[in-house]
C-alpha cells in the first residue's frame, strides 16, 4: 500500500499543521482545495501548501455543481433540519468528499484525510461519503489519532509547531469564534458564541445587514420554477433576468444580503449527541425556500404534500447526518422528484427589511379553482353536501362524549 494521501485542505492553521505533520510521518500529501463559493485566496493557499511540502495541489471549482446537484434538489424538498436550519454546511460536505474520492482514484492514493474534529458533524459527513464511494479507502483523521492528540493538546502547541516549521500564521487577530462559508451560507459558532444566553453581536454577521439598516425601498422579484427547480429570476425594476443556475443563485444571495434576509440563531442537536449553538446567514436560500413553498400551495395535492412533508423531515436528517450517498437517500429523493412534477410556475416576492414574502403566484398546473373557493358564487359546489360531511366526521366525537360522561 502506498502512503499517498489526498488531504482536504483549506490553507488555515489546522489543515496546514496537519499537512506538515503527515509529511513528517512519511506520507506523500496531495492537497485538495474545493471552491464552493467561499471568500478565499486559492492561489495563496496553493503556494503555501507547496511550500510546506505537498507534492501536488488540486483547486476544484465546484460552485455550479453545488447549486444544481445539491442546493436546488434539497430546496425542492423543503429540507430544514429541526424545522429551521437550511443545511448550508451539511450540503457542502458530501460534494467536497465526492470530488476528493475522485482525485484519490486519479492519483492512485490509498488514503484520504480531513481536519474535522471528533466532536462535530463534519467528520461523519466526510467519512460516510468516503466509504460509500470507495469502501476500500483508508481515512486519516488526525484529530482522532492518539499520536496527533498527544502532540497537540491545544492551540499553543499548534502555534509552536507552526513556528518550528516556518508555517505562516495569519498576522490578524483571529475572530473568537469559528466560521464556515460557502455559496449557500456562512455559519458562526464556538468561541464567544458557546453561551446560548449571550446575544450575538452585530459585528459577527458578515453576509447580511441588520434589518434596521436595510434599504427603505423594497425589491420586487419573480422566481420561475419548473418541476420544483428555479429556472429564472426577474426584477422588472432594473431589468435583471437570469436563468443560469449559478448566476441566478448568486443574484438571490446579493438581494438577500442587501435586505438583511436569512439570519438564524439557534441551538441544534449534533449527530454525535451534543447540543451546539449556530448563528447562520443564508440570504439566497431563504428567498428560494419562501418562493418554492408558496408555489406548492397552488400546485401540489394536499395529501401528497402531507406525505412529502413527513419525508422532508427525514431528508433533512439524512443530509445533516451525512447520509447523502445512501440507499434511503436515493429512495427519498426519487419520491421528492415525483412530488415536484407539477410544481411549475411563477412566484412574485417582496424583499424588505429582513423578510422575503410572496405577494402573487401563478401556474399553468394550478389546482386553485376561483369559482369553487369564491364566497360570491356557487361555482359547482353544492353547499348542502357539507351537512352530511360534517355529520359523518362528528360520529366519533359524539361517541367520545358519551364515553366521557359514563
Amino acid at each position: 500500500m502506498s502512503k499517498k494521501v489526498v488531504l482536504a485542505y483549506s490553507g488555515g492553521l489546522d489543515t496546514s499543521i496537519i499537512l506538515k505533520w503527515l509529511i513528517l510521518k512519511g506520507y506523500d500529501v496531495v492537497a485538495y482545495l474545493a471552491d464552493i463559493g467561499q471568500q478565499e485566496d486559492f492561489e495563496a493557499a496553493k503556494a503555501k501548501a507547496l511550500k510546506l511540502g505537498a507534492s501536488k495541489v488540486y483547486i476544484e471549482n465546484l460552485q455550479e455543481k453545488f447549486v444544481t446537484d445539491y442546493i436546488f434538489p434539497a430546496f425542492a424538498a423543503n429540507a430544514q433540519y429541526e424545522g429551521r436550519y437550511l443545511l448550508g454546511t451539511s450540503l457542502a460536505r458530501p460534494l467536497i468528499a465526492e470530488k476528493q474520492i475522485e482525485i484519490a482514484a486519479k492519483e492512485g492514493a490509498d488514503y484520504v484525510g480531513h481536519g474535522a474534529t471528533g466532536k462535530g458533524n463534519d467528520q461523519v459527513r466526510f467519512e460516510l461519503t468516503y466509504y460509500a464511494l470507495n469502501p476500500q479507502i483508508q481515512v486519516l483523521a488526525p484529530w482522532k489519532m492518539p499520536e496527533f492528540l498527544a502532540e497537540f493538546k491545544g492551540r499553543s502547541d499548534m502555534l509552536a509547531f507552526a513556528a518550528q516549521h516556518n508555517i505562516p500564521v495569519s498576522a490578524t487577530v483571529k475572530k473568537p469564534y469559528s466560521e464556515d462559508e460557502n455559496l449557500l451560507h456562512i455559519s458562526h459558532e464556538a468561541g464567544i458564541l458557546e453561551d446560548p444566553a449571550a446575544i450575538c453581536a452585530e459585528d459577527v454577521y458578515s453576509r447580511t445587514c441588520a434589518a434596521e439598516q436595510a434599504p427603505d425601498v423594497a425589491d420586487i422579484i419573480t422566481l420561475s420554477f419548473a418541476k420544483g427547480m428555479p429556472v429564472k429570476v426577474s426584477n422588472t425594476a432594473d431589468g435583471t433576468s437570469l436563468s443560469a443556475p449559478l448566476e441566478l443563485f448568486k443574484y438571490l444571495n446579493a438581494l438577500g444580503s442587501k435586505h438583511g434576509i436569512g439570519r438564524l440563531d439557534m441551538v441544534e442537536n449534533r449527530f454525535v449527541g451534543i447540543k451546539s449553538r449556530g448563528v447562520y446567514e443564508t440570504p439566497g436560500g431563504t428567498i428560494l425556500l419562501e418562493a418554492h413553498k408558496d408555489l406548492e400551495g397552488i400546485t401540489m395535492d394536499r395529501e401528497v404534500m402531507r406525505l412529502r412533508d413527513q419525508l422532508s423531515l427525514k431528508l433533512a436528517d439524512l443530509i445533516y447526518n451525512g447520509f447523502w450517498f445512501s440507499p434511503e437517500m436515493d429512495f427519498v429523493m426519487h419520491a421528492m422528484t415525483k412530488a415536484q412534477e407539477h410544481v411549475s410556475g411563477d412566484v412574485t416576492l417582496k424583499l424588505y427589511k429582513g423578510r422575503a414574502y410572496a405577494i402573487s403566484r401563478s401556474s399553468p398546473l394550478s389546482l386553485y379553482n376561483a369559482k369553487l373557493s369564491s364566497m360570491d358564487e356557487e361555482g359547482g359546489f353544492n353547499q348542502m353536501d357539507s351537512q352530511g360531511f360534517i355529520k359523518i366526521n362528528a360520529i366519533r366525537l359524539k361517541a367520545d362524549y358519551v364515553r366521557r360522561q359514563s
